[in-house]
């Protein structure tokens, strides 16, 4: 896999409620993680003692996390809606040159902040809340 420009790392957002995605705001930088919880099944009888996992069990999960600047009024209103009312929209996050995972995400966490000489910042966080699906392309 060659290497790849990080501004085509996308988070879009169910603009609507129709499945009508957009790019969110002006995302300057983006971080998405996944994550899988274990459940221990050791016990006495491990072979050497050592930790036996249970497969297909335990909780998953993704993370999204991103920083940028306002630019479009649509999505940043948008984005403030969904954190305001606890809402769970859909949303994709395109991967380039690898994927697209898509799903219902709640924003965790919205941060703002601005300098007296330059442009409003701000920082968000979405935590996965269903069941993701992954599509190649």
């Amino acid at each position: 896999m060659a290497v790849q420009r990080g501004r085509d790392l996308l988070v879009r957002i169910d603009i609507d409620g129709t499945g009508s995605f957009e790019t969110l705001a002006g995302l300057r930088a983006t971080r998405l993680s996944f994550n899988a919880r274990t459940v221990d099944a050791t016990s006495v009888e491990s072979i050497g003692g050592w930790r036996e996992l249970l497969a297909g069990a335990g909780v998953r999960s993704a993370e999204i996390s991103g920083s940028g600047i306002f630019r479009d009024a649509a999505s940043d209103a948008r984005a403030r809606q969904v954190f305001f009312d606890g809402e769970t929209p859909l949303m994709q996050v395109v991967i380039p040159d690898f994927g697209i995972v898509e799903g219902p995400f709640q924003i965790t966490a919205i941060e703002y902040a601005g300098h007296h000489d330059g442009e409003a910042t701000y920082d968000m966080s979405f935590a996965s809340a269903g069941a993701l699906s992954f599509t190649a392309i």
